[in-house]
Order: C-alpha cells, then structure tokens, then sequence
C-alpha cells in the first residue's frame, strides 16, 4: 500500500521534478510536462503513451485508461493497491516518457551502469547516486556546497552515504558547507 508521501518521495527523487498543483492537488512535472498527479479519490495519473497505457493496465487490473481526445494519455490507478516498488518504477517510467530525451537518457545510462557520474564514490550506493544525480550533484565539489542535513534531507541519501561522501571530501582538502 502506497502513499502521497512515497509518491512524493519518487517523484522528487528524480532529476529537474517540480511539485506543483492540478486542480488544487499534488502533481509533478519535468521542465513543465506533468507526468504524475493525484486525484481527490486517492488515485495516482500517471502520463505514459499510448503504446504502453495497455501494458501498465495489464499489470495492474484495477488501474483505469486516462482518455483525452479519444486517446489515451496515461493511467489512472489506486495508490493504495500500489507497493512501494510498483510506484517507484512507475513513477520512473512515467517521469522517462515525459523529460526531455537527452535528461532521461542521462538517468538511464547511470542507472544501467550502475556506476557513478563524475567523482562521486561508488560506495556511497545507487540511491544516493541516483539522489545525487536528481539534485543536478555529479562532482564532489558540487556536493561540497551543501550542508549535512540538505544531503540527508534527498530521498536515498542516508548516514553512510553522507559519512563517505564527508571523508572522500577531506581527503581532497575539502568540506560540506555549514
């Protein structure tokens, strides 16, 4: 059973994410494309094209088509029917098909190699990595501009993540900003 908080958590979790508000709910966009919104019933829209509106739906029965036009834009789906992963990886999906092809292309490839961008260290584990990455963070001295609590406040970002990112930081003669 997911949560507006966890869908919250995904979406910004991903890079350039906007909240916003849809008819004076939640919603989420990349460089202005909504991609993710909640309804007054509890239910997450999530945009996808029409090629792969069936395959969601496919996947998760109790979900509905969200028509404009006569063709399908998205899916609407009960948040509470969905676990955690399940919107996760939805709310990816959905944030893939709407960012602009060179941005999520950027996430793909890092998510694929499962390496890090830039100077981070690949101790610090893919969600800080991908945390990290969604808050535009590609270097260590990037990461030097930020405060302890602003890293821990990135979903995915945790106590170790922050603690090597401290020490990998000194040895290079810097520090996170106060």
């Amino acid at each position: 059973m997911s949560t507006l908080a966890q869908l919250r958590k995904a979406a910004l979790a991903l890079p350039e994410v906007e909240e916003g508000t849809h008819f004076g709910l939640p919603a989420f966009s990349v460089r202005g494309n909504g991609f993710a919104s909640v309804t007054k019933d509890g239910q997450v829209q999530l945009r996808f094209p029409a090629d792969q509106v069936d395959a969601v739906l496919a996947a998760h029965p109790r979900g509905a088509p969200v028509v404009r036009r006569d063709v399908p834009i998205g899916v609407r789906l009960p948040l509470a029917d969905l676990t955690g992963k399940d919107l996760g990886d939805l709310v990816r999906a959905s944030w893939s098909s709407r960012a602009p092809k060179g941005l999520a292309a950027a996430l793909a490839s890092v998510a694929a190699a499962g390496a890090p961008a830039g100077d981070l260290p690949a101790g610090i584990g893919k969600p800080a990595t991908r945390a990290l990455l969604g808050a535009g963070l590609t270097t260590l001295a990037q990461v030097a501009g930020h405060t302890e609590a602003e890293l821990l406040a990135m979903h995915g970002v945790g106590p170790k993540a922050v603690r090597l990112l401290t020490a990998e930081l000194r040895e290079r003669g810097l520090d996170l900003r106060n």
